[in-house]
């Protein structure tokens, strides 16, 4: 780039960005979508007068026509989406809670001096560890607590 060459704007918003016009400014860009530049001027500060002199809104002579009306909308429905929970174990600490379970039942102590037991987690640590795995997987720990009840059952 040379001297006085523009640098781009970088838009995360993949609606603002395809609506961006490089050859305008980012004030022209934000207005013509409806958007604001600057928050302050956008919402009246809490304490200033909201009513003009002669009683009317202020916003009337403010007002500026939104030209991409379209990317205000599609920014409104994807905000108004509910949000994906993506919570879930890592597949590390499943292994490792499986393992204890399977070698140690319910004695949390045992679980602690295990040779596994990398982090030294204590047995309260351990405790709550299988309780996280229980919550999130409530069925998958019902059916592996089954087979391995099979499993003695089977043995003896």
């Amino acid at each position: 780039r040379g001297r006085g060459a523009r640098a781009h704007a970088r838009v995360r918003s993949a609606h603002v960005r395809h609506a961006w016009d490089p050859a305008k400014s980012v004030a022209q860009n934000l207005a013509d979508m409806g958007l604001a530049e600057d928050p302050n001027k956008a919402v009246p500060i809490a304490g200033k007068a909201l009513l003009g002199d002669d009683g009317s809104d202020g916003q009337e002579k403010g007002k500026k026509t939104v030209i991409k009306p379209y990317v205000l909308n599609e920014m409104e429905y994807e905000a108004s989406l509910p949000e994906k929970k993506s919570n879930t174990l890592s597949r590390d600490l499943i292994d490792y809670v499986r393992y204890m379970i399977q070698n140690h039942g319910e004695n949390y102590k045992e679980m602690a001096r295990d040779e596994k037991n990398y982090y030294q987690d204590t047995p309260k640590q351990i405790k709550r560890k299988i309780n996280v795995y229980k919550n999130f997987y409530p069925e998958e720990y019902k059916a592996f607590v089954a087979s391995l009840k099979q499993e003695k059952m089977d043995v003896q």
